[in-house]
């Protein structure tokens, strides 16, 4: 049996996202990652402002590690992956990568830990058990 694929989300890289020379600027590979994770959620079966207006909870970034190994360019097309590296009961730790979809050359490395949290007391909760179902907390 072979482990399942990570999740990939395309993205292209606009002027918007670069600086002077062309070169893709740091923030932008945060907003990257998050639109891929989002999606992931999404390809869960989870619309975020629904759940967040039946339960009053959402995900917040807790801690985020990255290494920039390669800058990405104006133009490139890239892919971004997403993958649960760990469920603890009020979080998740994914492991996420962005390669260029031309070369396959990897650019970024990251390990991103999301909260669920309670949107009023901005406290972490437990995520609900049926929320993503087969995603257990690990013992």
């Amino acid at each position: 049996m072979t482990p399942e694929a990570p999740f990939a989300w395309p993205v292209r890289v606009y002027w918007e996202d670069t600086d002077a020379g062309g070169v893709v600027y740091h923030a932008s590979y945060l907003r990257f990652m998050e639109r891929a994770r989002s999606e992931w959620l999404r390809a869960q079966g989870i619309d975020q402002m629904a759940f967040k207006q039946a339960t009053g909870l959402a995900f917040l970034v807790r801690a985020m590690e990255i290494d920039f190994l390669r800058a990405a360019l104006l133009d490139d097309e890239l892919s971004v992956t997403v993958e649960v590296k760990e469920r603890r009961a009020a979080s998740i730790l994914f492991t996420q990568t962005i390669r260029r979809a031309s070369d396959g050359s990897q650019l970024i490395t990251a390990q991103v830990r999301v909260a669920c949290v309670d949107i009023q007391r901005m406290r972490p909760v437990q995520i609900p058990a049926e929320m993503i179902p087969g995603l257990a907390p690990n013992k």
